[in-house]
């Protein structure tokens, strides 16, 4: 996918998810998108030749709404609006996170209820097209009256002003435009406020999280697999017939997952008659924890696609009708509690990680060698890989206080609940590459802990993933510095390799 035709309806999660991946190099607008646009701009065009007050276009903000604004000082009312906006601080959006940013308020405005004009739209499509990705930071949105600063970073580069990358590198927003023969753009009456007036960067990084965070549910059905079979623990917990009884949908993916992971295993041969009754939690619950987070993941998923679709700008314009309506659209409690909800989710899934690292790497449990070393006590062996885990684990519970359930009252208490959702969103994203690291600490420990089942062989699904690793780090012999190995593991779960290598023997996990 190079190019793709936004018409303010109808953007998916996958099309969005592709924007953030860099798939989508061209946007343009849809001809039915074009002529709402241009009707709505006309209608508001209309009520303010006939004297109309409209909130944001001829009259102050939030706690100055009721201070009218001289016709001569329209224009420079929407640029004053933006500068004084602009206070973000902290470490710069990713890029392509705020590229996606930059898309989203595109597709926002292309659904024709904002006021504003063609050109904008336009000046916003060629920025994209020409490869100008705002420097917009991460900190300063409560998450209502929209996502106020971090869009005003957004929104001053098409007007030649704040801080844009070109290729990579960090210019003034001017400077950007001209490096690709842009000029900067004139704001009309409202499109100030129209572009700082929405959801849009929660909703990118809350994208971001869940793309993260779905890939790691096939992944963390493949760390338990591995650690299934290292520790020699049973698969009859993921008999179909146990989730045909509690039918989540989650539960019952995540078991057939592990059915077709562990098939054809010599190591489950060679335990089969064994007298152990019952496994710890962490793995034959595997169904019904993975489970539990493959349903958020849906719920997250479908919040995530109406919000691609929406309209958050206020006041919005209703054409049909020749009105101008002030709302909450920008309100995003919506986008704030899926976030936490995700945070939380990814912090569960880490933690059932974490126990199943430390009943492979705790000879009492395993029956293996104490730390998965041939020699332990001269040497330490994979010891600090539980203690990592386990830090990991800890930072994501203090990270996954709700911040959906906090307020605080802004300007001068116009704003006086607000959904934090930005935050909330950067957590589930932080989270979300935690988790990563719990997997791999799961996934390197398991694979030693196959080393001592030689010659025997696990089932050709982690096999697979095992020879995959193998190519990247040796056994464990004796002690030697780690934390490489662990950065090795963790690409080739980003990389998407390692799935890619385990899918090859079982088809596209669920």
């Amino acid at each position: 996918m190079t190019t793709l035709t936004l018409s303010g309806d109808e953007l998916t999660l996958a099309q969005a998810e592709a924007i953030l991946a860099g798939e989508v190099q061209q946007l343009r607008l849809s001809e039915r998108a074009r002529k709402l646009v241009v009707r709505s701009r006309n209608c508001l065009t209309d009520l303010l030749q006939r004297g109309a007050t409209i909130y944001g276009v001829n009259t102050g903000f939030g706690k100055l709404a009721s201070k009218r604004i001289e016709p001569h000082e329209v224009l420079l009312l929407q640029e004053n609006l933006l500068r004084s906006h602009a206070v973000g601080v902290g470490p710069l959006l990713p890029l392509p996170v705020a590229r996606l940013a930059l898309a989203l308020r595109i597709q926002a405005l292309a659904k024709g209820y904002s006021g504003v004009t063609l050109d904008l739209l336009d000046a916003l499509l060629a920025m994209f097209n020409k490869g100008v990705i705002p420097a917009i930071p991460e900190q300063g949105s409560v998450g209502a009256s929209g996502d106020l600063a971090p869009l005003a970073h957004l929104a001053l580069v098409v007007i030649g002003e704040g801080h844009a990358f070109v290729s990579g590198k960090e210019l003034s927003g001017r400077a950007a435009l001209r490096k690709v023969g842009l000029q900067p753009y004139r704001l009309q009456a409202k499109e100030g406020l129209s572009l700082i007036n929405g959801t849009q960067i929660s909703t990118a990084i809350l994208v971001d999280a869940l793309t993260r965070a779905r890939q790691l549910a096939r992944i963390a059905d493949l760390a338990g697999a591995m650690t299934v079979e290292a520790t020699k623990s049973s698969r009859r917990p993921f008999d179909a017939r146990i989730q045909a009884i509690r039918p989540h949908p989650g539960q019952a993916a995540c078991a057939r997952n592990l059915e077709r992971l562990l098939t054809d295993s010599e190591i489950m041969l060679s335990h089969a008659d064994c007298d152990k009754v019952q496994d710890a939690y962490s793995m034959r619950c595997m169904p019904q924890v993975h489970g539990a987070f493959r349903d958020a993941l849906s719920h997250v998923a479908a919040v995530a696609q109406r919000e691609l679709n929406s309209a958050t700008d206020n006041p919005l314009v209703f054409a049909d009708t020749g009105e101008v309506i002030s709302g909450g659209n920008f309100h995003a409690q919506p986008i704030s509690q899926v976030a936490d909800l995700l945070c939380l989710s990814l912090t569960d899934l880490a933690s059932i990680s974490e126990r199943r690292v430390e009943n492979l790497v705790n000879p009492d449990l395993s029956g293996l060698p104490g730390f998965l070393t041939p020699m332990p006590g001269l040497n330490s062996g994979l010891m600090l890989v539980q203690v990592l885990a386990a830090a990991l684990v800890s930072e994501n519970k203090a990270l996954s206080h709700p911040a959906s359930v906090d307020s605080i009252p802004t300007s001068a208490n116009r704003e006086d609940h607000v959904s934090m959702a930005p935050i909330a969103a950067r957590k589930a994203r932080d989270v979300a590459v935690n988790t990563s690291r719990v997997l791999a600490c799961e996934i390197l420990a398991a694979a030693q802990g196959l080393e001592f089942h030689r010659p025997l062989k696990p089932s050709r699904a982690v096999e697979a993933a095992y020879q995959l690793i193998r190519l990247h780090v040796r056994p464990l012999a004796r002690d030697r510095t780690m934390h490489r190995a662990l950065e090795s593991v963790e690409r080739l779960i980003q990389s998407g390799s390692l799935l890619a290598a385990v899918e090859a023997v079982t088809g596209a996990l669920e």
